[in-house]
C-alpha cells in the first residue's frame, strides 16, 4: 500500500460545523482516516452548517458524477440591513426598516410561498463564480465594482418555519428547496427589497444535498472516533448517484476490471441509449457506465470498488 493510503474507498456525508471551511473539513477527514485522497462535492461557507458530502479514496471519483441539482436550506432572513457579502460576515451597506407587518405569521408565511418558481438571480459579488479567469470573490476583495450577470434559477418549495428577532428587527427562518446554482443569500437580499426593506441571510443549514440528507450526516467528532471503521457509517453510492442498477456476476466483474463491455442483461428494457447505470458486485460500486447499443461500455470505473453498495 502507498504512503498516506488507506485502501478505504467510500462516500461519506459530514455535518459541516460553523467556522470551518470545506477544505478543513477534508483535512480532518484525511486525518481521521489515514488517507490522503479525500475531496469534498459542494462547498459550504464557513458561516454555513449542515450536509458536505465527502469522497475517501476512489470515493473522490464520484465527485464529478454527483450533480444534486436541488439543494435543501434553512436560512434566516433577518431584516433591517443589507450587507456586500448579503450574509452577516460583510458590511452593511444599507439600511431600511422592515414591513410594518414583518412580525405577522400569516403573512410572512404569504410572501415566503411567493418565491416559488423560476426566476432570474443575481448572484452575490462574494461568491466563487468565475469573472474573466478571477473569482467573484477576489475582485470584491480588493474593492472592484461590479455586478454578475442574472441565471436563472428555480425555488421548488419555499416555507415559513418561524419569526423570530436579530437585533431589534424581525427575522424569517425559512425552508427552501432550490436548483443547483442558486444561492440563499441572494433570495434573502431580494426579498428584503421586494419588500421595500432591506434583508442578509443571517444563519444557513443545508439539510439535504441532492440525495443525501442531514439524517445521513455524521459529525467530525464521531467519524475521528470511528477512524478506519467510518465505513461503518459509509453511503450507499448507489443511492447518492440514483442511477439504475447492473449487478454483475463474477466473469462480468472480471471483465469489467479490464474495461471490456458487458450486456445490458436485464436493464435492456428500461435503460435508454448513452443512459448510466452502476456496475455493482459483493456490496461494493465498481463502475458507472453507459449504455451503447446492446452492451455498457466503460465511462467511469473504480477498480478497487466503493464500499456501502446495498442498493
Amino acid at each position: 500500500m502507498r504512503r498516506g493510503t488507506s485502501g478505504i474507498n467510500a462516500l461519506i456525508a459530514v455535518d459541516k460545523p460553523v467556522g470551518m471551511t470545506s477544505h478543513d473539513v477534508v483535512s480532518r477527514v484525511r486525518r481521521a482516516v489515514g488517507e490522503r485522497r479525500v475531496g469534498h462535492a459542494g462547498t459550504l461557507d464557513p458561516a454555513a452548517s449542515g450536509v458536505l458530502v465527502v469522497g475517501i479514496g476512489q470515493g473522490t471519483r464520484l465527485m464529478g458524477l454527483l450533480t444534486a441539482e436541488r439543494k435543501g436550506y434553512v436560512g434566516l432572513v433577518a431584516f433591517g440591513s443589507e450587507t456586500d457579502t448579503d450574509d452577516a460576515e460583510g458590511t452593511v451597506t444599507r439600511e431600511a426598516p422592515a414591513p410594518a407587518w414583518a412580525s405577522d405569521a400569516d403573512r410572512a408565511s404569504e410572501a415566503v410561498a411567493a418565491l416559488v418558481g423560476d426566476a432570474m438571480q443575481v448572484p452575490p459579488a462574494y461568491s466563487a463564480i468565475s469573472v474573466g479567469g478571477v473569482r467573484s470573490y477576489a475582485r470584491a476583495r480588493v474593492g472592484e465594482s461590479f455586478e454578475l450577470p442574472a441565471r436563472p434559477v428555480t425555488i421548488h418549495d419555499a416555507r415559513l418555519l418561524a419569526v423570530q428577532e436579530v437585533g431589534g428587527s424581525p427575522a424569517w427562518l425559512c425552508s427552501f428547496d432550490v436548483s443547483k446554482g442558486c444561492y440563499i443569500r441572494a433570495i434573502a437580499r431580494d426579498l428584503g427589497r421586494s419588500l421595500g426593506s432591506a434583508a442578509h441571510l443571517e444563519a444557513l443549514r443545508r439539510t439535504s444535498s441532492g440525495l443525501v440528507s442531514i439524517s445521513d450526516c455524521v459529525s467530525l467528532e464521531a467519524l475521528e472516533e470511528l477512524g478506519p471503521r467510518m465505513v461503518e457509517r459509509a453511503l450507499d453510492p448507489v443511492r447518492a448517484l440514483g442511477l439504475p442498477v447492473r449487478t454483475l456476476s463474477e466473469d462480468e466483474a472480471a471483465d469489467v476490471a479490464c474495461g471490456r463491455r458487458v450486456p445490458v442483461g436485464p436493464l435492456a428494457p428500461t435503460l435508454a441509449e448513452s443512459q448510466a447505470a452502476c456496475l455493482v458486485r459483493d456490496d461494493r460500486l465498481l463502475g458507472v457506465w453507459r449504455r451503447q447499443g446492446a452492451a455498457l461500455v466503460c465511462s467511469t470505473n473504480f477498480p478497487g470498488g466503493v464500499t456501502g453498495a446495498r442498493s
